[in-house]
């Protein structure tokens, strides 16, 4: 089964040698999404996790899908006193449909504003 390879010109070109999402049969796999480049770049893990799912909706939308489809989602933090603000982002995002989840805490992201990381996988 051949790889679909996907950029969305709407999330901006990607800054390094890597793909917005990859599908594979009926899966397609995300990469690292931050609020790098987002009016939430500077705020706290909330808003940057919120600003994070309406990118990852963006990709959903293009196959026809939702947040509502999201498999598995993968956080990366930088601290851990942010988890109830993540969680009570995360509570409103996924309505009750929530996904698989690791959360794991990093010492940084690629800038010093960020504190959250999502990728994740989609059912198509």
């Amino acid at each position: 089964m051949p790889l679909a390879r996907q950029n969305f010109e709407e999330l901006g070109l990607p800054a390094g040698p890597y793909t917005h999402a990859v599908r594979h049969g009926q899966t397609v796999y995300t990469s690292g999404f931050t609020a790098f480049g987002t009016p939430a770049q500077a705020d706290s893990a909330g808003p940057q996790i919120r600003a994070v799912f309406a990118q990852l909706n963006t990709i959903a939308a293009y196959y026809g899908r939702s947040l509502k489809d999201l498999v598995k989602v993968t956080v990366f933090v930088i601290d851990m006193t942010d988890l109830p603000e993540i969680r009570s982002a995360l509570a409103e995002l996924y309505e009750n449909e929530v996904p698989a989840s690791s959360l794991v805490c990093v010492a940084a992201l690629f800038h010093p504003q960020l504190r959250v990381e999502v990728e994740a996988i989609i059912a198509t």
